[in-house]
């Protein structure tokens, strides 16, 4: 537990308390694209959103829980993506938001997480302005993703998905532009996109 023990003092020193007042988002899916925001609907505000980066630690080497994303959605079908949705604009918090995100996915209740803090914000293409929380996943815990928005889940290593070596930059079009971002793949999985920019952000947060 020695290399956990040190990451989660790591985490608690670097990461912002998770009531901390947020400010405007300082990565996103514009930063490898000369800085353009690249939101669908960049006339518009920004709409508020949380995930949760559940971290494993109890049970071996430290590892994020990161979930595939139903074929069936509207938005980013098919990919990577941490538990997160939309913040309830009648007063729920981001971090209210997050820990309910993660029991309406993967089933995984607020007894069994423990939050960390949080780190910067991410401006998604989709016109989202997304709280990135950190959370440590208690023991004892039963996985029961939801089917209506979770085609899987599965664990990354956090040591793999902080290491520089593994921050790749591809590209592919887009709305007719070639779009610039962050990949990580691993073992078959294709971590990319926000997913991929909110790790890049974490890990300028604990090691930049």
């Amino acid at each position: 537990m020695e290399r956990a023990d040190r990451l989660l003092a790591l985490l608690r020193d670097r990461l912002d308390p998770v009531d901390a007042p947020g400010g405007p988002p300082r990565f996103g899916d514009g930063d490898l694209n000369g800085g353009l925001p690249l939101r669908e609907t960049a006339t518009t505000a920004l709409r508020n959103a949380a995930v949760l980066a559940p971290l494993i630690v109890h049970d071996g080497p430290p590892r994020l829980l990161l979930t595939e994303r139903a074929a069936h959605l509207a938005k980013h079908a098919g990919q990577v993506a941490f538990p997160g949705g939309s913040v309830d604009p009648t007063g729920e918090t981001p971090a209210e938001a997050a820990v309910r995100e993660l029991e309406e996915e993967v089933g995984i209740g607020a007894g069994h997480v423990e939050l960390i803090g949080r780190f910067d914000g991410y401006e998604t293409v989709t016109g989202f302005h997304v709280t990135p929380f950190v959370g440590v996943l208690k023991p004892g815990y039963v996985l029961r993703p939801d089917p209506g928005e979770v085609a899987d889940v599965f664990e990354a290593p956090f040591d793999f998905l902080m290491d520089p070596a593994n921050h790749l930059r591809h590209s592919r079009e887009w709305q007719g532009h070639r779009r610039h971002f962050y990949a990580m793949p691993w073992e078959g999985r294709y971590i990319w996109g926000a997913t991929a920019g909110m790790l890049m952000s974490l890990h300028d947060r604990l090691y930049g």
